[in-house]
């Protein structure tokens, strides 16, 4: 009876950590990818943002939901950069989990999400 139940949770955390590594939303940005195609900052988002920020778990806005990120938009580029240099309880990891990135990477990574949100081409 215990190897059983260590089998359904071992099989129940790794379909969790699945979800989290793919998304568990197949829906897909919000915004067409073509709009920001170019950006430097998309390698970065796809790498290390998109898991939580296009399926919105754990309160993340998804990427191009201009209503979600109104809010955050109103308090200014440098607050959401230090945001995701910091961390910002109880969702975003400190640096979005890319201890490798740098602070400008990073930036660049919030100023895709931006672009996304504000249907800029670069």
């Amino acid at each position: 009876m215990l190897n059983s139940y260590k089998g359904l949770l071992r099989a129940g955390l790794t379909l969790g950590l699945l979800a989290v590594i793919v998304g568990c939303d197949n829906a897909g940005p919000v915004v067409g990818p073509e709009l920001v195609s170019g950006h430097p900052g998309k390698a970065r988002y796809n790498e290390y943002c998109y898991s939580c920020h296009t399926p919105g778990i754990a309160g993340a806005p998804r990427l191009g939901d201009a209503l979600a990120w109104a809010p955050r938009l109103a308090k200014g580029r440098a607050l959401l950069v230090q945001s995701t240099i910091k961390g910002l309880a109880p969702g975003m990891p400190a640096r979005g989990l890319c201890y490798s990135c740098t602070d400008e990477e990073l930036a660049d990574a919030v100023d895709y999400m931006i672009a996304a949100v504000e249907g800029v081409s670069n």
